[in-house]
């Protein structure tokens, strides 16, 4: 990507909003204020590197000048009144980590009591117990931790627990009543994930069950910026209290004109605002998902090398999505050092709770990448979306954590305006096979289940009817088999699930394992446009005429081989991150193999057992070639079309199984393999007859 020059005339800046960029909604209870502390240190307690002049505080100093802080006994006597209390928290009050310290101190947890706080996302959950730790003057894992998938950090001495909300849901199917908790703290609670709202009626219940077994109560506080303040009091019965924060102002700005190519008019005006901003003025990009964000990358590095010498700070450019491993996430909420500038490129895992250091212009490209699911087909439809009002606010939030800052967003004012207020819960757009299996493990039937947002009657059906399949759940109302217990261990769809526990059967469980676990990753291919032919010609050294899925594994089998993994990774146009996730994946879907007491066997070359296997789980996502050398899918007769990237693309074999839909103006599928058409007439096996 070149640099431009004429992007200046793209914006047309509007007035600005107050301090306060969300609109918060008046709590239906009293509102706690506060002192005027515009002037304070900011709440993460990193020092803005273009504000020298300012008194680097302590760590105890910087708490004590946060909203929280100086509302705690107000705040302390609120909790003490109500087991369940919803707090609006603006950006900046310190809620999330402040409140549960207060509490400890507080002797509310109780002498023995754990303090739990849930995040939607793992990295929130990460680098906020470590800045806790610090405040503590304690390491991760003693008094205060953290678990997320693959990483448990935690103690017998733990007494503040940040987790995702995935981990609370696990933990409650194997302890309904959550036992190790004094008080949970539902932060970030207006994302509705899927997650989320499980865990917002089973917490609920937990409450419940330890009133009626005359348990030691559990408080509950459910904690955001924006949130749709009566549904959650009137779903919870409880009250609200308002807490204001301590947002510096945020410029607006929103383009002139509608732009076709959100990602391309997001880098220009990155390389705008490069050139006009003085150094350490860090810059934080919104876009939709791993490859649009590596592909951004790869051009912005080129770009700022065309800048080299000629007065420009140096560029440093930091990717942020969820595949990422911890650490490296973790990279991009460091300082930048001395005269350089930090361009972090994130998905929406950097809208909410956590403040990366020295942002001072957002570029909010307005799309999110979401998945559907569509109960009349059947398919899970992986989509890139516009965002909602909610959404557009918090991402604009994200520039004036520290100090004053600008949001440019690459879409009108008009089309802002259009947004829908509040994102849709993911509960009514996802399958909610897993959602059901994880809640019958816990002992709720999920036709009862009182969601805050009820899915669709069709789409708890299909759920069931999904399960009853793959022989997890019998009966009516419905409940587990000796299968579905089991299916109930991993952390998968449980269509995945049965894939495993069916390559038992077929005699190649750590090949299927190794397919899981690169199909639970982003792509693991890597097409530079520039060197397009070389890539291919890379990839053909793997490519199997069985599909994606055994192309996969003769992957995974040369990046075990390599001696110089990242090296062997680059000669072979291969994401060496993606790999690394996949093989610690793997690691502990092996684990949980070990606790179900599996055989583990390979099938070495004979790959058709996989494929067997694969059927297993997977037997609704089956493409069948037409005449007219078209395909449908089998269960639903729904349109489909081989995606360009599947290594099956232009060949034509009568059946292939799919583990991926994308809807982009035609419905794609890819992650194929050749099924043989009298496999289908064959009845599952007896893994799928257990009870």
């Amino acid at each position: 990507m070149g640099v431009h020059d004429n992007t200046d005339s793209k914006f047309g800046l509007l007035k600005k909003r107050p301090a306060s960029l969300v609109v918060f909604p008046e709590g239906p209870s009293k509102l706690l204020k506060r002192e005027d502390s515009s002037k304070q240190p900011t709440a993460n307690g990193f020092r803005a590197n273009n504000l020298p002049e300012k008194p680097v505080l302590s760590l105890q100093q910087q708490r004590k000048s946060l909203p929280v802080y100086k509302l705690r006994k107000k705040l302390l006597e609120e909790i003490r009144k109500n087991n369940t209390l919803i707090i609006i928290g603006e950006t900046g009050s310190g809620k999330t980590t402040q409140i549960p310290q207060l509490l400890l101190t507080s002797g509310m947890a109780g002498p023995n009591g754990c303090i739990g706080i849930t995040q939607p996302r793992r990295v929130a959950a990460v680098s906020v117990a470590k800045r806790v730790a610090q405040e503590q003057n304690t390491i991760p894992g003693k008094l205060v931790g953290y678990c997320v998938r693959f990483e448990d950090v935690t103690s017998a001495q733990t007494r503040i627990k940040y987790l995702t909300d995935g981990m609370m849901v696990r933990e409650a199917m194997v302890d309904e009543v959550l036992s190790d908790y004094s008080v949970i703290i539902l932060d970030e609670a207006h994302e509705r994930s899927v997650h989320t709202d499980v865990l917002l009626g089973v917490a609920r219940r937990a409450q419940k069950l330890r009133t009626h077994k005359n348990m030691p109560p559990l408080k509950l506080l459910v904690m955001s910026a924006t949130m749709d303040v009566d549904k959650f009091t009137k779903y919870f019965n409880a009250p609200a209290i308002y807490l204001e924060g301590r947002q510096h102002p945020v410029q607006m700005f929103h383009t002139k004109k509608s732009q076709d190519d959100y990602a391309f008019a997001a880098m220009v005006t990155v390389f705008q605002i490069h050139r006009e901003s003085p150094p350490n003025e860090d810059i934080l990009v919104f876009l939709t998902g791993q490859e649009e964000i590596e592909a951004a990358a790869t051009a912005a590095r080129q770009a700022a090398k065309q800048l080299d010498g000629k007065g420009y700070p140096p560029l440093k450019v930091f990717p942020l999505y969820s595949a990422l491993p911890t650490h490296q996430q973790l990279e991009a909420f460091k300082p930048s050092p001395p005269g350089m500038r930090k361009l972090v490129l994130a998905t929406n895992v950097a809208e909410t709770s956590v403040t990366i250091g020295g942002i001072r212009s957002v570029i909010d490209s307005g799309m999110v990448k979401e998945r559907t699911h569509h109960p009349t087909t059947g398919l899970d439809v992986l989509r890139i979306d516009k965002i909602s009002k909610a959404q557009a606010w918090q991402r604009t939030g994200r520039a004036g954590r520290e100090a004053p800052g600008k949001c440019y967003r690459t879409y009108t004012l008009e089309e802002f305006e259009k947004l829908k207020e509040m994102p849709v819960p993911e509960i009514q757009r996802c399958s909610l096979a897993g959602v059901a299996l994880q809640l019958l493990a816990i002992g709720i039937d999920i036709t009862t289940f009182d969601f805050m947002d009820k899915p669709p009657e069709e789409s708890i059906n299909s759920a069931v009817k999904c399960l009853e399949k793959l022989g997890a759940v019998k009966g009516t109302p419905p409940h587990l088999t000796t299968l579905g217990r089991t299916m109930s261990l991993f952390p998968l769809d449980p269509r995945f699930t049965k894939v495993i526990l069916a390559s038992v059967e077929h005699k190649c469980l750590e090949e299927a394992l190794t397919v899981i676990a690169l199909l639970s990753s982003e792509n693991v291919f890597s097409e530079p446009p520039s060197k397009r032919q070389q890539a291919l010609a890379a990839r053909s050294k793997f490519v199997s005429e069985e599909g994606d899925h055994v192309t996969l594994l003769n992957v995974y089998k040369g990046f075990l081989n390599a001696q110089q993994k990242k090296v062997w990774c680059q000669e072979n146009f291969l994401h060496f991150r993606n790999l690394d996730y996949a093989q610690n994946v793997r690691k502990q879907l092996a684990t949980l193999t070990e606790l179900a007491k599996l055989e583990k066997m390979s099938c070495g070359n004979d790959t058709e057992c996989l494929r067997r296997a694969m059927l297993e789980g997977l037997r609704e996502n089956v493409a069948e070639m037409q005449r007219d050398q078209s395909y449908v899918s089998i269960s639903s007769r729904y349109p489909v079309a081989i995606h360009p990237s599947s290594v099956l693309h232009g060949t034509k074999p009568q059946l292939v199984l799919f583990t991926e839909v994308i809807l982009t103006g035609r419905c794609y599928i890819r992650g194929l393999s050749i099924i043989d058409p009298t496999w289908m007439k064959e009845k599952s096996g007896s893994s799928g007859k257990k009870e």
